[in-house]
């Protein structure tokens, strides 16, 4: 537990943990005062400090509201790293590489289908397979095709297909992470990946369908493309057994690098090479590559969303109008350039269950949003609400451009399913106007609306921290859970 680290309140929504011990720098702890009890009954506060005694870390060990325990690092953890002195750590990007969310927009308004919910939740269940091991039968990709998708990510669904080039435009880095290596890519992960592409998964994974219940910013959510009770769709898996094989077969080869370049980690969990290392360099290949197949994967189901809306309702692509807002990664860790301490550097930055976001006028935000700055997409859970946000010049100076990712656990699996034992999560759920259908009774347990966190208190946390700014509140209508 972590009742006796020491927090030393800033302001209202920040908190430093003193640099001490082996610390090479402090952490910064983003949330309200009311998370922190929650906060002192896990490890996570312990991952932070941990992380800050990485060899070139740069800036502090950053956590967002949503934080929560994980592997190595923690969930909700972000932390940068000088390219020459400092080091990558499969630990600060987590298994599920690029686990990421995209949202969709209408031209409907929520009246126009509500008596077709129902409808629109088993067309997508029926034709985006979902749940644990789930695979597609009309998919299968032969070797040299999947090493593609794993070079060129959401740029070869596109080339295939499967969506316009205009979804590029709006996508994370255009949808392909440069520098994928698929050669280190293991042939196992090859295998697990080869016929999941296209498919939801399991675990928090969603498709759903909601409105825009409420706008905070009309001139924003102009901009972007956002109406009140305008109808949207969330789409929210990653790289399925492929980036998660990427994940054990680099934990295994970078345990041996901690032992190689004689480091000393307080929790081997944080196993990690030097960034320009050979064992780095092999990491951050097939992370991007990774990262690339789930860029594919979300551009393929949205694909497959259009068509089940375009078909159910009997409409056509303009009346449709199911457009990309933006598409953003969770778990990555991205070379990037900062200013640091009046200087530009190239730094590594991990983001483990934290969403990159850049201001207006960032040359790495799309041409579209350089006057509203990126999109940042904070999903909650399937009995509440989502929120759209866009990225601040205050979050580039402070978190490397970053904020939250979405409300965060606080009940594990077991304990979900504990809490859910004899309900019917389904009925509590469409008595408050929401239809949800899972693969298993068990999958909607786990993800019951009281295993996370209020996302709007962790929403509130990054606004008023000022390091993304509101613009929108999405409500569900209809889920698919993985």
């Amino acid at each position: 537990m972590a009742k006796d680290i020491k927090l030393r309140q800033i302001d209202n929504y920040r908190w430093e943990i003193p640099q001490e011990g082996k610390m090479r720098t402090r952490g910064l702890v983003f949330c309200s005062a009311a998370m922190i009890p929650a906060l002192r009954q896990d490890q996570s506060l312990q991952q932070v400090m941990n992380v800050a005694t990485l060899p070139g870390i740069v800036g502090a060990s950053l956590a967002m509201p949503d934080i929560h325990w994980g592997y190595g690092f923690p969930i909700g953890g972000v932390a940068a790293f000088d390219l020459n002195e400092g080091v990558v750590s499969p630990g600060g990007v987590g298994y599920d590489i690029n686990c990421g969310v995209r949202l969709l927009r209408t031209n409907l308004s929520r009246p126009e289908i509500l008596g077709r919910i129902q409808e629109l939740v088993d067309g997508l269940f029926t034709n985006i397979p979902s749940g644990v091991g789930s695979r597609r039968r009309d998919l299968k990709l032969t070797t040299p095709t999947l090493r593609e998708v794993l070079r060129y990510g959401a740029v070869w669904a596109v080339k295939q297909g499967f969506g316009a080039a205009d979804d590029l435009l709006h996508i994370e880095a255009g949808g392909q992470i440069p520098g994928a290596d698929p050669e280190a890519v293991s042939d196992q992960a090859l295998d697990r990946g080869r016929d999941q592409l296209g498919t939801l998964g399991s675990g928090n994974h969603f498709i759903e369908i909601g409105f825009v219940a409420e706008i905070f910013d009309a001139d924003l959510a102009q901009a972007l493309g956002i109406s009140l009770d305008q109808v949207t769709v969330i789409v929210h898996t990653g790289s399925r057994g492929l980036g998660h094989q990427v994940c054990d077969d680099f934990i295994s080869k970078l345990l041996r690098a901690t032992a190689k370049y004689g480091f000393d980690l307080p929790d081997r969990q944080l196993c990690c090479a030097p960034v320009q290392s050979p064992e780095g360099q092999e990491y951050l290949g097939a992370m991007a590559a990774a990262a690339n197949f789930a860029f594919a994967n979300r551009q393929i189901i949205t694909h497959w969303v259009r068509e089940t809306l375009q078909e159910i309702l009997r409409l056509g692509p303009k009346h449709l109008g199911l457009q990309l807002v933006y598409d953003v990664a969770h778990n990555i860790a991205k070379i990037e350039t900062h200013e640091v301490n009046g200087r530009k550097r190239r730094l590594c930055v991990h983001r483990k269950g934290a969403t990159r976001a850049f201001p207006p006028h960032h040359p790495e935000v799309p041409a579209a949003y350089q006057e509203t700055g990126q999109p940042v997409l904070i999903p909650g859970d399937m009995g509440r609400y989502s929120y759209l946000l866009v990225g601040t010049q205050k979050a580039l100076e402070e978190t490397f451009g970053s904020t939250c990712h979405g409300a965060g656990r606080i009940l594990s699996r077991h304990q979900a399913l504990k809490a859910a034992k004899g309900r019917s999560i389904e009925k509590e759920l469409a008595s408050q106007g929401i239809v949800v259908r899972g693969a298993g009774r068990g999958t909607v347990a786990e993800e019951i609306p009281e295993a996370y966190k209020d996302v709007e208190q962790v929403v509130e946390v990054v606004h008023g921290a000022g390091i993304s700014r509101k613009v929108a509140r999405l409500q569900p209508l209809g889920v698919i859970k993985g």
